[in-house]
């Protein structure tokens, strides 16, 4: 048995100090339901302080909002039970749809709103004229726990999110780093893009903790964002840039262009692991170099000029990113240490969106909806009393579990750690409960189980073992405060809480279990929609924001791709993650495109033709193994010709168009023969045949 570490020990007895606090304040002021208070108090804890008070705010927000809901629904439909039990499980459903719509803490408000009104209303069916005092009961109960769970949590010993949190960043930081070197020498592989994504997903979602913070890491909370998008930006950057590299060598570039390329990307490796930010004079230097090697761009320019044109261009970017990543890395040393940033701030960061699926939140809404309704059609067909905690669990378990692709297994954990509680919550309800007739004896009583039970919460391996465990036991201890401590209300109970369970879990496994196969594929379409958004939305699309949502989407693949690859499925694996990367060069390439195109009045029709095909191709069923058809493969080299012969009056727009072109066209073709060049005319006239 593994001995329990100090911060799992501290965790344990500042969750039980604050649990007993709670418990004792409740039994204080005569609330009806003390033991909820001490219940939410475990619910809300956790190792990190800006964890707590985040979560805090947001569980008291929707419990208010599920408490006014059920003090609006239930005596207006008290008399109709089917009705009741119907606007109940809706409600639930449209809170869980809107709760998984938002994948930030924020989530928590409209979960709890709607679970905490089949909480309150399933039991007040039999006596609605006193559900508002239910309410504004569990409303108490449950800030009081809140309440005493922060305050234990962030005026004792309180464990800051910095460290972690620094931690992360710097892995993210020290993973681009690599990839920049292995990527602009011998190549990277999927494992260091995969890290990358990984990290910056993991990072969004801690720092939406970080205004919670107990440190002074909470002030730095726009750098933080703006250090993310920075580190979003790269990964497309990093990856065309090693592509780039690999077709110049297949289209048999100049040799001694080759090797002055060469040398200047072990300079930028030099300047970059030296720290980007030390040296500004050289990062200058390697501006004008890039420049210099740059060939000029004309109607003659063949694909060799072009992929340089590209790299040139990537290369700038790269370097403007490693020096704002690095400056915002100073910066927010310098503010954590309270000094003046010794360089300008870089700008923040855009509001950023993260992937959504409609769909899944649909499915997971109507699971719940028909978990709760067939508990309460049960209860309502047999008159039995502990029905309604069956709808309760149904409703808790199929909202607790809804971001997971497949429920079923962490719903069954918990149907049989529940069920493994039993001996122990008897053992209280027979044997010690009876004989406690003190608040003192009450903690004493309870110290060795939730104590221990408290640690191994703390141990992510064992934690929702533990909390189901904990869950149960103090479920059953809540019996105390309603008078039903006897063995028949037990039985009844514990039958009742497992029935709902397993609802949650049938009805979840029938309507709403996904395969990892499935999602990572979801996740994808859902990229190719957004492609073809991009190229047809009349609105210019920011670069930033497309960056962060397909980053985002590669975050959310990667522990899939790994998933699939352990169940022997590598070929698969690798060809979603190949997609997911092509895809994400694709879209920042197609936005760069519409935001130069009104730049070159001559070639502008051109480019919203070939704007509008490219929606075309991504809506119409962008599948796996279908590659782009020819036709487009054309209208690309069309618009490339037409953007080298375009007046040298838009000079910086050429060459960015170009370059935009280039990566669209080795997204989409990266095995077509090379670009024809010097006849733009010639390419014009049979695309316009083809037309």
């Amino acid at each position: 048995m593994k001995l329990p570490s100090r911060a799992e020990l501290l965790f344990s007895a500042k969750s039980f100090a604050a649990a007993m606090l709670a418990l004792y304040l409740a039994m204080s002021i005569s609330l009806p339901r003390p033991f909820w208070a001490m219940l939410t108090a475990y619910v809300v804890s956790n190792p990190l302080s800006g964890a707590v008070r985040s979560k805090a705010l947001y569980r008291v927000s929707g419990t208010i909002l599920g408490s006014m809901a059920t003090v609006l629904l239930v005596p207006r439909l008290s008399n109709a039970p089917e009705l009741l039990a119907l606007a109940l499980a809706l409600w639930v459903g449209v809170c869980l749809y809107i709760s998984l719509h938002d994948r930030t803490p924020r989530s928590y408000v409209f979960m709890l709103a709607g679970y905490t009104a089949a909480l309150i209303g399933f039991p007040a069916v039999g006596a609605p004229d006193t559900v508002f005092d239910v309410a504004l009961a569990r409303v108490e109960e449950i800030t009081l726990g809140i309440v005493c769970a922060t305050l234990i949590h962030s005026v004792v010993l309180p464990q800051s999110m910095a460290p972690a949190l620094l931690a992360r960043l710097d892995r993210a930081l020290d993973d681009a780093r690599r990839w920049l070197r292995d990527g602009l020498g011998a190549g990277s592989n999927a494992g260091e893009r995969r890290s990358l994504a990984g990290d910056i997903t993991e990072l969004r979602v801690m720092a939406t903790h970080l205004p919670f913070d107990t440190s002074n890491l909470r002030w730095t909370g726009n750098t933080i964002n703006a250090l993310q998008d920075r580190l979003a930006l790269m990964m497309p950057l990093l990856a065309g840039i090693e592509d780039r590299l690999q077709a110049l060598r297949k289209a048999n570039a100049d040799a001694d262009a080759a090797s002055r390329w060469q040398a200047l990307l072990q300079r930028i490796v030099v300047w970059n692991e030296a720290g980007a930010s030390a040296n500004g004079g050289m990062a200058g230097q390697l501006h004008v170099e890039i420049d210099t090697l740059r060939p000029g761009l004309t109607a003659a320019s063949n694909w060799a000029d072009l992929l340089q044109v590209n790299l040139a261009c990537r290369l700038h970017a790269l370097l403007r990113l490693c020096t704002e990543s690095a400056d915002l890395r100073a910066a927010l040393d310098d503010s954590l240490h309270g000094r003046q940033p010794a360089r300008p701030r870089v700008a923040g960061s855009r509001p950023w969106v993260l992937h959504r699926d409609p769909g899944m939140a649909l499915l997971s809404a109507a699971a719940a909806v028909i978990a709760i309704l067939a508990c309460c059609a049960f209860w309502i067909l047999t008159a039995w009393p502990a029905g309604s905690a069956a709808a309760m669990m149904a409703a808790v378990f199929c909202c607790f579990f809804a971001t997971q692709d497949d429920p079923v297994p962490g719903i069954r954990l918990f149907f049989n750690y529940t069920l493994a509680s039993i001996p122990i919550s008897a053992v209280y309800l027979l044997l010690v409960m009876p004989a406690v007739h003190s608040f003192e004896m009450l903690m004493l009583a309870v110290a060795p189980c939730f104590l221990l039970l408290g640690i191994y919460v703390a141990r992510p391996a064992t934690t929702g073992a533990a909390m189901a465990m904990l869950f149960g036991v103090a479920g059953m201890l809540s019996m105390q405060d309603t008078g039903t401590l006897d063995l028949v209300s037990f039985i009844n109970s514990m039958l009742a809480q497992l029935a709902g369970i397993a609802a949650a879990a049938v009805f979840t496994r029938l309507l709403r279990s996904v395969s990892v196969d499935w999602t990572a594929r979801r996740l994808l379409r859902a990229g190719w929609r957004e492609l073809a958004s991009l190229a047809g939305e009349r609105r210019v699309p920011s670069v930033e924001a497309v960056s962060v949502r397909m980053v985002d989407r590669i975050g959310m693949l990667t522990p899939r791709l790994a998933m699939a690859a352990a169940r022997g499925q590598e070929n698969g694996a690798s060809l979603d993650a190949l997609h997911a990367f092509g895809d994400l060069r694709i879209g920042l390439n197609v936005a760069q495109l519409r935001r130069l195109a009104p730049q070159l009045q001559l070639q502008q029709p051109a480019l919203a033709r070939l704007l509008q095909d490219l929606a075309s191709h991504f809506r119409t069923g962008h599948v796996l193994q279908q590659r782009a058809d020819t036709g487009l493969l054309r209208q690309l080299d069309a618009a490339l010709a037409g953007v080298c012969a375009e007046s040298a009056s838009a000079h910086a727009a050429r060459i960015d168009a170009a370059a935009a072109l280039v990566g669209i066209r080795r997204g989409l073709f990266p095995d077509a023969a090379t670009y024809p060049a010097g006849a733009p005319a010639q390419i014009n006239r049979t695309t316009e045949a083809k037309q």
